[in-house]
């Protein structure tokens, strides 16, 4: 089935799931039903009524009813009055209707009707839908969860009861999708992060701010000792900002207004008499044109490439944050590259392929990236108005993926508001999908901050300036790493890499020797006590998820050796504890999955 029809079947069912709410609870208010990745959703105000996870097979059976009674989807354009007095006892709607009459677009609404021409439900509707029920397959979707979502994403509106669906073209697809989120739940970053110990969130410090654990923090050094080590290689230079700056700066930049719904509220301070208006921190970029700046450039200063794991906070709203997926604090794996047009397709070449070297790195064998482009619409609105440069750096990119071979599609309308951006997809080892970073091409913001240099022939020329994050924010990336390796790092990556087990307290003295040893390498090890059984020792180290699982006892002590169990590979045997430090060694620095 082509996806266009997939998506039209999906918007379908949920308006045959808002009929069915409706007939089992009459008085509920409607809100909207789209679509969404893998299937749909509405929301519902269900008021006094009782709702929950009991009702859904209820209404999945309902729905397969009318499914089977071959119900006709139809369109009509409405006017302002007949839309009113429709949908006068559905005040959500209604707030919708003159939000439409204001922008003077038609109004339409879609009838659901039965083989005798009763119409059952109407919903004010753009569309599509399909022609008749006759094109689901009623076995392809089911009900899966309940949420609380706020009217339009404001938390000043009232609270919302989301019920979203799954659909896919057939029962095998459904089911195979429903055995891969079964195996995500598993791997839930948010579980995994607690019984890890490596993230914990906390009231009173607010929502969406993460506070690293030890454990967590050695996965965060790790990341940012491979990211340095990337970065100098390819001749980046380090450098750091503060986390607040002047308002002054980011209009300067066009983040305000642009971005001013997703920032902190401004702090005004009293300075010397005069009211100044400081934000915290929400981009790195602006910071990094200012250093640029310092000093006067000229080709032979060109690529000039700016690198920091900068701090960063964005007000997301409540609703919409999720673990380290949606957070208002992230620390930002940022650069900026400064380069003369003729530089540019060697250096976002160079940025792809550090892309790829990660992608070997962590094992991720699928991705794809979405080449962002603007809209002639958005021009002086959603992004800066010269359609000639937006023509041409999107020509310039695109070129670059199609002549590296890189695979990618397009998506209209959603670059950034400063030029076109590649937003990196990738899938995890058991198929979910992940938006990890951003490449973005500004053709703008440099020549705001009156960015230059000098040229061969002594002219002032403003450079391009390439945004990227190959690595994401830790946050995001790490949220990451837990879900694709379910909590069971690679051994370079892992908090604690070994964990060794004396098999009685005689044998704790070698134990405590071997460790010293072991942990002279610069390995984590760490010795677990002998108060508890071996064997609940053994599965706490596996609950832990511990690569390395080293046990001393008569035998070891005796023949000078260890005794070493695989989290992944199960029991390798015993070992001379300088072969076993040789073998480790070379697994760290290979990064070996």
């Amino acid at each position: 089935m082509k996806k266009n029809n997939l998506e039209t079947i999906r918007h379908s069912l949920s308006h045959i799931m808002a009929m069915a709410i409706l007939e089992k609870f009459p008085k509920t208010k409607l809100g909207i039903g789209p679509t969404v990745e893998n299937g749909f959703y509405y929301d519902f105000d269900f008021n006094k009524d009782s709702f929950s996870d009991a009702v859904l097979p209820g209404i999945e059976k309902r729905m397969r009813e009318f499914i089977k009674s071959n119900l006709i989807f139809k369109k009509e354009n409405i006017t302002l009055t007949q839309a009113k007095k429709m949908f006068a006892n559905q005040p959500y709607k209604l707030e919708l209707i003159k939000e439409l009459s204001k922008t003077k677009k038609p109004i339409s609404i879609y009838k659901t009707i039965d083989s005798k021409a009763k119409t059952l439900f109407i919903d004010l509707c753009a569309g599509p839908h399909i022609k008749s029920t006759k094109e689901i397959n009623p076995d392809s979707f089911k009900l899966t969860k309940l949420a609380g979502a706020y009217w339009k994403g404001s938390e000043k509106n009232p609270m919302l009861t989301r019920i979203y669906g799954l659909a896919f073209d057939d029962k095998k697809e459904l089911d195979e999708y429903l055995e891969m989120i079964k195996e995500a739940e598993k791997r839930d970053h948010r579980k995994l992060g607690a019984e890890l110990k490596l993230f914990i969130f906390n009231d009173m410090v607010g929502p969406g701010l993460p506070l690293w654990l030890p454990k967590g923090a050695i996965i965060i050094e790790e990341l940012e000792k491979l990211a340095k080590d990337m970065e100098q290689k390819a001749g980046y230079q380090r450098v750091k900002t503060p986390h607040i700056a002047k308002e002054i700066m980011y209009k300067t930049s066009g983040h305000l207004p642009y971005y001013a719904d997703t920032m902190y509220p401004p702090m005004i301070l009293e300075e010397d008499g005069q009211k100044t208006t400081y934000y915290l921190k929400a981009m790195n970029c602006p910071h990094h044109h200012q250093i640029y700046a310092a000093e006067p450039k000229s080709y032979r200063d060109l690529p000039l490439r700016l690198a920091e794991y900068g701090t960063c906070y964005r007000y997301e709203k409540s609703g919409e944050l999720f673990g380290l997926m949606r957070v208002r604090s992230m620390q930002m794996n940022d650069a900026h590259i400064y380069c003369a047009e003729d530089q540019f397709t060697e250096e976002f070449m160079a940025v792809i392929k550090m892309y790829l070297a990660y992608f070997k790195i962590f094992g991720i064998k699928k991705y794809i990236m979405r080449l962002s482009t603007h809209s002639k619409e958005g021009l002086g609105k959603k992004y800066i108005d010269n359609e000639k440069l937006w023509k041409k750096t999107e020509a310039m990119v695109r070129s670059v993926m199609k002549e590296k071979n890189i695979p990618f599609v397009e998506a209209p309308d959603e670059a950034a508001f400063y030029g076109p951006k590649i937003d990196v997809q990738i899938w995890s080892a058991i198929g979910r999908e992940f938006t990890l970073a951003t490449n973005q091409v500004d053709f703008a913001v440099p020549e705001r901050f009156n960015l230059k240099y000098k040229d061969k022939n002594g002219k002032d020329k403003t450079p391009l300036c390439i945004h990227r994050a190959p690595l994401s924010t830790h946050e995001r990336m790490i949220g990451f790493l837990i879900e694709h390796f379910g909590g069971a790092f690679p051994l370079w990556l892992a908090p604690v890499q070994i964990k060794i087990l004396a098999v009685s307290d005689k044998h704790a003295k070698y134990a405590e020797k071997i460790m010293n040893e072991i942990k002279d390498n610069d390995v984590r090890i760490e010795m677990a006590s002998t108060d508890e059984t071996l064997g609940k020792r053994i599965r706490e180290a596996e609950m832990q998820k511990i690569p390395y699982v080293l046990i001393v006892g008569d035998q070891e002590k005796q023949n000078n050796t260890i005794n070493v169990r695989h989290y992944q590979r199960g029991q390798e045997g015993e070992i001379k504890l300088n072969k076993f430090i040789e073998k480790i060694r070379k697994e760290i620095s290979d990064k070996s999955l």
